[in-house]
């Protein structure tokens, strides 16, 4: 098994990317003065941004793989294709793990998905978590011609590849450079296989957004199949300048000050959650400011020096 760094910080609070507020009021204001389509977000800042998270000492940074963008779905992440914009992340920042959250395995080519992954990894000193899927929009596949109904085969197919470290498919010669294979695979959801299948052969679960509760019913699921890997998901985060403000339940998230923040991540720590990612995108104050609060009043309390 890979070296996973993440499973050795301990409990650890990452941000997911786009760092932009465009699904607040403001934001959409903004986006629809600009001419966007829902989902699309405001890239511009988005250097600056992601410097400031590494600098602030956020754990990781967690991009999707968004191949479509389809209306019907609104969203088109950070727009950028993920391994190429890991290999720019890679560059412009020092210690911030990077992670896919999460390529769809059925839609690209596994061994250059192996190739890529082998790549962001030297490039990134070892910085790379690997997070896949089988891919849940049905509209993607007719395009890659795929069929939609064989992407939990393909999956499995491509996990085997990925994982095989002796690359052995390969002929006597052959080689996949560069010769890495030191990063960790995480799966999001289920991705069509049984839970024990993807306990054995995966080395984390993304799982989706949820309360503190809801978590520690399918932390109990994944520490029966799968052990003491890493358990990750994520919090769409409306953070207000009250840092008194209650806890409000949104969609995949909570509006809320920064103690009530540091009350449902001392919730999902107890709820056995390893990792933390932050979702902004719902945020009404500027990104800058509400990560600067949170690496001044949260960050503290929860990561290992």
């Amino acid at each position: 098994m890979s070296f996973d760094k993440l499973q050795h910080l301990g409990f650890s609070i990452g941000i997911e990317l786009p760092l932009d507020n465009d699904w607040s009021q403001d934001g959409q204001h903004k986006r629809v003065k600009a001419g966007r389509p829902f989902g699309v977000p405001d890239m511009r800042l988005h250097k600056e941004r992601i410097q400031l998270a590494d600098r602030l000492g956020f754990s990781t940074a967690w991009v999707r793989d968004v191949p479509l963008y389809d209306p019907q779905f609104g969203d088109a992440a950070q727009v950028f294709e993920a391994f190429t914009y890991l290999g720019y992340l890679a560059g412009v920042t020092e210690n911030i793990l990077l992670g896919t959250a999460a390529i769809v395995l059925p839609l690209r080519q596994p061994w250059l998905v192996k190739k890529a992954a082998n790549t962001t990894a030297e490039l990134s000193h070892e910085r790379l978590i690997l997070g896949v899927a089988s891919g849940d929009r049905p509209s993607e596949y007719p395009l890659f011609g795929v069929d939609y109904e064989s992407r939990g085969q393909l999956f499995r197919e491509a996990i085997d590849i990925i994982k095989d470290q002796s690359n052995t498919a390969l002929t006597e010669g052959q080689k996949i450079y560069p010769e890495v294979d030191k990063f960790p695979v995480y799966v999001a959801g289920l991705a069509q296989q049984s839970p024990e299948w993807i306990g054995k052969n995966l080395d984390g679960w993304l799982a989706y957004p949820g309360t503190p509760t809801e978590h520690q019913q399918r932390v109990a699921l994944w520490r029966k199949v799968a052990g003491l890997k890493p358990y990750v998901s994520f919090i769409h985060l409306d953070l207000v300048a009250d840092i008194d403000a209650p806890i409000t339940r949104q969609r995949f998230g909570i509006k809320t000050g920064v103690n009530g923040l540091i009350k449902e991540l001392e919730s999902m720590k107890a709820a056995g959650v390893d990792h933390i990612g932050l979702h902004f995108r719902t945020n009404e104050r500027p990104i800058e400011e509400s990560m600067t609060d949170i690496a001044n009043s949260v960050l503290s309390s929860f990561h290992q020096r």
